[in-house]
């Protein structure tokens, strides 16, 4: 939990205006979280910027950098890009709260804000669902289609549930 506090932007001494942050983000970081990720050799550039106003506070983070993926296909490793940006608003109140999409609520005697599990889900959403490497063949695509499960006609044309058929039925009646 103290590597954490690496990722703490203490804003209490800042004044009014903006603030930049960088950060390298490489597979400690994500070995501070308890769950398994979906690549290896993370090497990531974060900046943060800091929008600091005299009831809230304004962040900006964005990633750029590398992951290394297997791919779906052919299960070879290959370097992806990956870059996002989120904003984010930090607000005081009582307690802390963050229900609202981009909206996050800190108690009003808090000094810093930790930016870790907001970079965490920058990361992670930008990992494609799927991971094609670059280096797989139009041949090999070719062949994944031939025999990739078709639909059937009889699927097709009969995609309605029975019952809700019925019920269309009663439907257009009236």
């Amino acid at each position: 939990m103290d590597k954490l506090r690496n990722y703490d932007v203490s804003f209490s001494g800042l004044k009014n205006g903006k603030h930049e942050f960088k950060y390298e983000i490489d597979k400690e970081f994500f070995q501070l979280f308890d769950t398994e990720q979906e690549f290896t050799n993370p090497r990531i550039a974060v900046d943060v910027l800091l929008d600091k106003h005299t009831t809230f506070l304004e962040f900006e983070i964005k990633i750029h950098g590398l992951v290394e993926l297997v791919c779906d296909i052919t299960n070879d490793n290959f370097d992806h890009p990956i870059e996002n940006q989120i904003r984010v608003l930090v607000k005081f109140g009582e307690e802390y709260d963050d229900s609202e999409e981009d909206v996050i609520t800190i108690p009003a005697t808090d000094h810093a804000f930790n930016i870790a599990q907001l970079i965490y889900e920058n990361v992670m959403l930008s990992i494609p669902m799927k991971k094609i490497s670059p280096n797989v063949s139009d041949e090999d695509l070719e062949i994944l289609e031939k025999f990739s499960p078709k639909e059937s006609e009889e699927e097709e044309e009969h995609k309605g549930d029975p019952r809700w058929d019925a019920l269309k039925k009663l439907k257009d009646k009236n």
